[in-house]
């Protein structure tokens, strides 16, 4: 029997025109995948062209839409620090009735106070693997960083939110350089204790390989953060993010964060570049047979937009193929 495209179609010509891999799944690896988007909020976040509040709003329903579950909508820092985002109020209060697909960020109890008083009910906290990524993205020490985003999960708790915990830095630091591991466990730990569902890693440069990533999923394990509960958030500087997607597959990870047209970076670490597109992401996924519910091309259809609002071209490599001339 001829394998199939997910659309039933036999691979060739006519499945790649429907933007659909030929499928051949791997046994050794989950069957099902969460994409957590980041799009709206980290994928914008580091950008200087504004885009409009109605553009993110139809931005943030057009990715729900492609079937994502998880869309991180916005961020409720002190006002002024990320212009993109001094609208996160505006943008909840016309999402309100989905909010607890949109979790958004929050450094620390003060901005979850003002994430409820806009109907949010769920929150991504974060914290800082090295002590300069500390001091130069939250002006505070390591451990003053957690102490308030362990107080921010605590009262996130008790308002009934659901709460994931970011950890940046985690495969390599600019200043620093090397990051031990074992401090990487041991932060994810205590966030796991404090009351996270869930513990995002980050390669905040985007230089872990696979068998880094390998490595600090066994380390987390080995302190009591089962690869259940860790996502994997990577960015794509060297190259290397989907062959870190499918060794944390190989690990037992389920949860991959992404952004559609590959937007974003850091704005406090100057050699970050984009995150991992959805779209690739996505088309990876679909050809090892890993279901996600999710759209490829309204995915594709959502990040080209906005992409075109900020003025230039998606980076994914899965929307260039898409929009390229097929042959006659």
């Amino acid at each position: 029997m001829a394998e199939q495209t997910v659309d039933g179609s036999v691979p060739g010509l006519t499945a790649l025109d429907r933007g659909l891999p030929a499928v051949h799944p791997d046994p050794a690896l989950p069957t099902r995948v969460r994409v957590y988007e980041v799009g709206p909020r980290d994928g914008l976040q580091a950008e200087s062209r504004v885009v409009p509040t109605a553009e993110k709003v139809r931005f943030i329903r057009a990715l729900r839409s492609a079937g994502l579950e998880t869309v991180e909508a916005t961020s409720f820092v002190a006002p002024g620090w990320i212009p993109q985002l001094d609208d996160a109020a505006e943008i909840m209060a016309e999402l309100e009735s989905d909010a607890e697909h949109l979790p958004v960020l929050v450094p620390n109890q003060r901005g979850v106070e003002r994430a409820l008083a806009a109907g949010s009910r769920a929150v991504a906290v974060f914290v800082s693997a090295t002590e300069t990524f500390a001091q130069r993205n939250l002006n505070r020490s390591l451990r003053e960083a957690m102490d308030a985003a362990l107080d921010a999960v605590a009262y996130a708790r008790a308002a009934g939110m659901t709460v994931r915990g970011y950890v940046s830095m985690v495969f390599g630091d600019p200043w620093e350089g090397a990051v031990s591991l074992s401090n990487v466990a041991a932060i994810s730990a205590e966030l796991l204790s404090a009351g996270c569902d869930e513990i995002s890693l980050g390669d905040t440069i985007g230089v872990a390989t696979p068998g880094h990533v390998a490595r600090a999923v066994e380390r987390l394990d080995a302190t009591g953060v089962p690869s259940s509960a860790i996502a994997l958030h990577l960015h794509d500087t060297y190259g290397q993010a989907l062959a870190n997607v499918l060794e944390g597959l190989r690990a037992g990870v389920t949860t991959f964060d992404s952004s559609a047209g590959g937007l974003g970076g850091c704005p406090y670490a100057g050699s970050a570049t984009g995150n991992l597109a959805t779209e690739d992401l996505l088309w990876m996924l679909t050809g090892l047979g890993i279901e996600t519910d999710v759209d490829l091309r309204a995915v594709h259809r959502a990040g080209s937009r906005v992409s075109t609002i900020l003025g230039r071209a998606s980076v994914s490599r899965v929307a260039a193929a898409l929009e390229a001339p097929r042959p006659a």
